[in-house]
């Protein structure tokens, strides 16, 4: 059996794994598991499921390891394998619809108030409508641009921007009312 040092260049730990060396395999799961199953939990909101899902592409991460080109960073590249593997997952589980709404408005939004914590953002986001929960993921959470996240679901550009443009909305008007809650004036 052979040891892997914890400081091992990425590059022979990614070859370890790829000659089914379980203990370079473990290794990187241990290493991206834990951001890699709060990308799983931003598009699926019941833990389990998420973790199902993280496992699940975990899975396809070994099995496609050998297609890694070391181009970019191998975080980002198990991060799509996850991104894609939820829409994946929701568009079975859940059948996503996404509403065709070319009248759009481009809103100024400043981002989720910092005063918020992580558990109320969380909350904000999945009490989003899935089509729009997903776009909003993708744009404002991985940095997607709109063509990129319209190739993705299959549906148009302008549906992306729709669709984001009324998760601001939903969000502004969310975290307003959570305000006025906090300061008592609701």
């Amino acid at each position: 059996m052979k040891v892997i040092y914890l400081h091992q260049e990425e590059t022979e730990i990614i070859q370890l794994a790829i000659d089914n060396n379980r203990q370079a395999q473990q290794q990187i799961y241990s290493k991206f598991s834990s951001k890699m199953l709060s990308v799983c939990r931003q598009y699926i909101k019941d833990i389990q499921q998420a973790e199902d899902v993280m496992i699940t592409s975990f899975m396809k991460v070994f099995v496609n390891l050998n297609r890694f080109e070391n181009k970019g960073s191998f975080e980002g590249w198990i991060r799509r394998i996850m991104v894609n593997e939820c829409i994946s997952y929701l568009r079975v589980h859940k059948k996503v619809k996404f509403i065709e709404d070319e009248n759009y408005t481009e809103e100024s939004f400043n981002g989720i108030e910092s005063q918020l914590s992580t558990d109320q953002i969380q909350f904000l986001i999945d009490s989003l409508p899935d089509g729009y929960k997903m776009v909003f993921n993708l744009y404002a959470i991985e940095g997607y641009k709109h063509n990129e996240i319209a190739t993705m679901l299959g549906i148009n550009e302008g549906t992306s921007k729709s669709q984001l443009s009324h998760a601001r909305k939903m969000l502004q008007k969310q975290i307003t009312t959570l305000k006025k809650q906090e300061n008592g004036t609701e």
